[in-house]
């Protein structure tokens, strides 16, 4: 069975994939940009307006500090997804139930709990905070769950590429739909016709968005799968503080993108969460925010669409550097654009385009940390690494909420305000927190990217590379008799020594002992019978298990991880059985070689320091034919002992 398309996600799974991130984003965009904007301009109506900004003020400051708090959960969240173990993975328990239950609960957030607040404000805010945090742990839950996901989708950059652009295209619609349906809808089912709604119309339309998130949510855990692969288990679990801040901290490739991610993060949202109030309360054009959400939405799936391509061309530090300076260039037009539709149009929409490539350039290089920091601190920690990617969102959005509640007190911009109400001093401070405070940290972002983040595709491919030579090395032998075990050669060509590759880690027989061939055919196959254990990703390599416990890497070429499948086909698949002969992989040898690589295949015995003496029995040299016994390996009793950590090879 040929597995060139193994490794790509069945259509099915990639539209469920797709929803879940609808839903996930409309949940967010509802619970970020909107119960704030509920809060603010309907929920406190006693009458008292210095009451009323009173409990906004100190609502928004408990949503703020709460989510400062979950920020610190939010590793072990990480942590607990990764050491989750049932029959339905690691990951899609949590979306569903983090899903669930974080719907329900905000729902409830955004009634008034029965009038408490009027009858005991101090109730009404313990209740709040409980419903609040809790709503927020099980919704990250949710989130780091489905972003987390990826890696166990595909080891394969370019797939995780295609797969995440899926997901971005049904994250842009679902953020966009709620901007786009947010004020017609409260205002079609508010029983008070006004130009901002009324609590029954906030209330149906959160209603709407719930429901969609708790069904995108059920959708994941029913239609999507996560791929096993040898490289993605651990030996045991990170565990406890200490090995948690050791995983993240010890990952500089992971610290540094999620730096430049922080500023970002926090100067979007704050823009992001104050672009309904520009609409209703500087221009006094509330609808109009729906033109821009519409025309953001469109230009979001563009943007998404036009995303591979650039990544082809662009580097990644080139690609982000660009975007955000073409959203400085919108927030500079922003700023003079006043209240003419056509100017403040262009110039959100010159803001709001990049940011879904943005997103995308960050959560590859976060992905692909994943294996940077496998190969550097010798453990996988995916959910732990994704986790960030949510945290840093999480502490924009909490930013954002504690800045836009006290700017719409300063600026006037609560219960019963309305355009015409804004002074000209309530104006300029809106600006200038909207404005210049977010363009700021855009330019930090940026100087930081540029200087300390190196995670390139390329990079990502070498270190794919050299996490596949350790292959087999964990594998223990099941006490096999003493005896002398011959291996044929898979492939025709000419017998070389392994201290003859040009490769180091396969010449100082750090991957294993073995031999190597010059190949005179593009056929490989299997030299005994046994078991598929990895297919890698690129189809360049396979590792198979002998009924004797013999791990065997075969490698076609040196640097093919680069040519990202290209001329290779394969015909097995993990955990399949086969039988001496059988075909493995073939590939096109002048592909290879227009590449300018070297098209030696390398056999090695990765678990060597478990078995006997390894020697070759045909001279190096010589022409051999696939299935001619070129190796000899002693298998003997070995004493027992604990079998340690995988330790990658590095160079």
């Amino acid at each position: 069975m040929s597995t060139e398309n193994k490794n790509k996600m069945p259509m099915r799974q990639r539209l469920a994939y797709s929803f879940g991130a609808f839903g996930n984003d409309s949940f967010y965009g509802l619970l970020c940009g909107y119960l704030i904007m509920f809060i603010t301009s309907h929920l406190f109506d006693t009458g008292n307006q210095s009451l009323d900004n009173k409990m906004i003020s100190i609502v928004t400051l408990i949503i703020m500090c709460l989510r400062f708090v979950e920020l610190f959960i939010d590793p072990f969240i990480g942590n607990a997804i990764d050491r989750t173990k049932t029959r339905w993975g690691h990951f899609r328990p949590w979306v569903v139930i983090g899903g669930t239950v974080s719907a329900v609960i905000l729902l409830l957030l955004f009634t008034n709990m029965g009038g408490l607040y009027k009858k005991s404000a101090i109730g009404y805010l313990v209740l709040f905070g409980v419903l609040y945090i809790t709503m927020d742990i099980f919704y990250s839950f949710k989130d780091v769950g489905f972003w987390s996901m990826l890696p166990s989708l595909t080891t394969d950059s370019r797939e995780r590429e295609k797969t995440a652009t899926f997901a971005r295209v049904g994250s842009t619609i679902g953020g966009g739909m709620v901007g786009i349906i947010v004020m017609p809808a409260v205002i079609y089912f508010s029983a008070t016709k006004t130009s901002t709604g009324d609590n029954r119309g906030w209330f149906v339309f959160a209603l709407i968005i719930c429901s969609l998130a708790l069904l995108s949510a059920w959708g994941v855990g029913i239609f999507t799968r996560e791929t096993n692969s040898e490289i993605r288990k651990n030996k045991k679990d990170t565990v406890g503080v200490v090995g948690i801040f050791k995983a993240l901290s010890g990952n500089d490739q992971l610290m540094w993108v999620a730096c430049a991610y922080l500023f970002y993060c926090v100067g979007i949202n704050i823009i992001n969460s104050l672009e309904v109030y520009y609409f209703t309360y500087i221009m006094g054009a509330p609808k109009a925010f729906s033109i821009f959400s519409t025309i953001n939405v469109f230009l979001g799936i563009i943007g998404t669409s036009l995303f591979p391509f650039f990544s082809k061309h662009l580097s990644r530090k080139a690609l982000f550097t660009s975007l955000l300076v073409f959203m400085l260039c919108g927030i500079a037009l922003f700023t003079v654009a006043g209240d003419n539709l056509a100017l403040v149009l262009i110039a959100a929409s010159m803001f709001g385009f990049p940011q879904p490539m943005v997103f995308l350039i960050v959560l590859m290089v976060i992905t692909d940390s994943v294996e940077y920091g496998q190969l550097k601190l010798g453990h996988r920690d995916e959910s732990l690494a994704l986790s960030v990617r949510p945290l840093l969102d999480k502490f924009g959005g909490a930013v954002a909420n504690g800045v836009v509640g006290q700017v719409a007190i300063l600026a006037g911009m609560t219960t019963g305000a309305t355009a015409s109400s804004i002074t000209a001093t309530g104006r300029m401070n809106f600006k200038l927190m909207m404005f210049a405070v977010p363009a700021v940290l855009l330019v930090i972002s940026i100087c930081v990217f540029a200087k300390k983040v190196i995670l390139s595709e390329e990079k990502h491919a070498e270190i794919v590379a050299e996490l596949e030579k350790t292959w087999g090395k964990h594998i223990k032998d099941d006490d096999q008799p003493a005896k002398d075990v011959d291996i044929p050669t898979p492939i025709a060509g000419t017998l070389m020594k392994m201290s003859d590759v040009k490769d180091n880690v396969f010449s100082t027989g750090a991957a294993g002992d073995g031999f190597a061939i010059k190949p005179s055919d593009g056929r490989v196959l299997a030299p005994f019978d046994a078991t598929v254990k990895q297919v890698f990703t690129t189809r360049h390599a396979v590792g198979l298990i002998s009924d004797d416990g013999i791990a065997l890497l075969i490698h076609v070429g040196i640097g093919t991880v680069k040519l990202k499948g290209t001329g290779f086909v394969s015909y097995v698949e993990e955990g399949q059985r086969v039988k001496k002969g059988q075909e493995l992989i073939e590939f096109w040898d002048p592909t290879i070689k227009k590449a300018g690589l070297d098209d030696t295949v390398v056999v090695a015995v990765t678990n060597t320091k478990k078995l006997g003496p390894i020697s070759l029995t045909a001279k190096p040299g010589t022409n051999v034919q696939a299935g001619d016994d070129v190796l000899q390996v002693q298998l003997q009793d070995q004493p027992e002992e604990n079998d340690e950590e995988l330790v990658p090879a590095t160079d």
